[in-house]
């Protein structure tokens, strides 16, 4: 065994103290987290039963549903990354034998059927290209054909930078009676969403990307159809750390514990979420798509292009054509070893045919659209 020291060599050692490099997250995510989000994680931690620690567990419901646009009673943060919440939302929602219908448009498409599959889902799905969406008459074919219990949709598609419209597909699942699932990990804090307005049932996102925090404390919601199913199940749920019912008692009146909170993780969440309601969540969405067009424009100045149609693209996330001949890892590395600033590359379909460029959060800044922009075109 190679580059590892024994706990004899790491006696006395004289180990240097932390040091990283301070980059410009400008890819897939994590997004840089806004100061005043840093300096509430390094706080003194309190205990997860503290009443004031419990204060501010409700903080961040209230929060959760502002920024969300929902009256949902069960939304929470899931003490666990994005894909934590991901699950979460399968957990609770899927029973053996049940008919899930997820639309695959993209990687974390791929990642919904895999977990459908994993708690026993007879999984069905319908695909589309990489970077295009759905339209509510092929969703409604789809419905047709299947009968679901649940559809799985990603709204914010990480993988192409699409953004799947949503309006109607409420009403469509209520027609066939079935749960409506959505992704919102890379469209929450940064894209106009409307829960309650779209009769989402099921929904999580994570903490490091729109809302500008640290990962590890992911947002995650049930309305009440949801959770008539969950307590209508004759199983418990598979997943005990990711039990709902169990999660409900501890966020609830009832107070009952159930894991140790990561606390420093919800400090940091209760203040990202404090700033977008600081600055009023249109103006925040107003702020992204203010600066995803500057970006758009400032690469087709320097003769790139984006993979998604206009009409679909996120303002939280850009695919950028890798030009013919261009070596895309290679752009990548250059640009995060020489400038500091990290991109990412493509997944699956688009991997080296395109990068990712994030704008999320505390990011979605111009500044840093010219920053980035000046090093493309100095690299390229």
């Amino acid at each position: 065994m190679t580059n590892t020291l024994s706990i004899r060599d790491l006696q006395g050692s004289q180990l240097a103290p932390l040091a990283v490099p301070h980059r410009l997250l400008l890819g897939p995510g994590p997004s840089n987290a806004h100061p005043t989000v840093l300096q509430a994680m390094s706080t003194a931690p309190l205990g997860h039963l503290d009443p004031v620690f419990l204060g501010l567990m409700d903080e961040i419901q209230s929060l959760l549903r502002y920024v969300w646009q929902t009256d949902h009673p069960m939304t929470i943060a899931i003490s666990g990354t994005g894909s934590a919440a991901m699950e979460a939302t399968i957990a609770n929602a899927v029973e053996p034998g049940d008919v899930v219908l997820v639309g695959v448009m993209g990687y974390f498409g791929h990642r919904l059927v895999d977990m459908a599959g994993r708690y026993g889902a007879d999984v069905r799905s319908i695909t589309k290209p990489w970077g295009q969406v759905f339209s509510l008459a092929e969703l409604r074919a789809a419905m047709e054909q299947h009968r679901p219990r649940i559809l799985a949709l990603v709204h914010a598609e990480t993988s192409t930078g699409a953004r799947q419209p949503l309006e109607g597909v409420g009403d469509l699942c209520r027609e066939f009676d079935c749960l409506l699932l959505v992704d919102t990990v890379t469209s929450l804090g940064g894209v106009p969403i409307f829960l309650d307005e779209w009769g989402v049932d099921l929904a999580y996102s994570c903490s490091q990307k729109g809302l500008g925090c640290s990962p590890g404390a992911s947002p995650f919601t049930m309305s009440d159809r949801a959770l008539a199913k969950l307590r209508d199940r004759p199983s418990k749920v598979a997943n005990w750390y990711l039990d709902a019912e169990l999660l409900g008692k501890y966020w609830g009146s009832e107070r009952v514990y159930h894991h140790t909170a990561p606390i420093n993780l919800y400090y940091g969440l209760r203040e990202a979420l404090r700033l977008v309601a600081e600055e009023g969540l249109a103006n925040c969405w107003q702020r992204h798509q203010n600066n995803v067009e500057f970006l758009w424009q400032s690469l087709e100045a320097i003769g790139l292009s984006m993979h998604v149609d206009r009409e679909f693209r996120l303002p939280t996330l850009t695919t950028v054509r890798v030009p013919d001949g261009v070596d895309a890892k290679a752009i990548a590395r250059t640009l995060l070893l020489e400038h500091n600033i990290e991109i990412g590359g493509g997944l699956g379909e688009l991997a080296g045919k395109v990068w990712r460029v994030g704008l999320m959060g505390y990011n979605s800044r111009s500044e840093n659209v010219e920053r980035l922009v000046a090093a493309f075109q100095q690299v390229l």
